[in-house]
């Protein structure tokens, strides 16, 4: 159970188009959203589905792949770990974001978008 401390597993659908940048050392670095959906019934047997959003963050070879071949609307499956940061906005407060950095993707799916 060692290698399993902080472990992310995700299946859904990419929510928007992956931003790619390449930094001063060559190296790139994507970043976009995914959604995953769960359905349960309530107490008056009412089907109630939630979304949860997620950002996912690619480095290297990753990113490539996700830069080729990623597209909004994509299903895909996410392996990664979790990552907390903060970050201080113009106004002086702090902001916190959760992140998810993949260390593998799995194209699923079609590449269209679905209506």
């Amino acid at each position: 159970m060692r290698t399993i401390r902080n472990k992310v597993q995700l299946i859904g659908n990419v929510g928007n188009s992956p931003e790619t940048k390449t930094l001063e050392n060559g190296k790139k670095v994507a970043s976009f959203s995914v959604a995953t959906n769960e359905s349960y019934r309530n107490a008056q047997g009412d089907k109630v589905e939630q979304t949860q959003w997620h950002q996912i963050i690619c480095w290297g070879n990753t990113a490539e792949i996700v830069e080729k071949y990623v597209s909004k609307g994509r299903e895909i499956a996410v392996e990664g770990k979790l990552s907390n940061r903060s970050y201080e906005i113009s106004d002086g407060s702090k902001r916190y974001i959760s992140e998810i950095i993949a260390s593998e993707i799995l194209l699923l799916g079609s590449s269209s978008t679905k209506a």
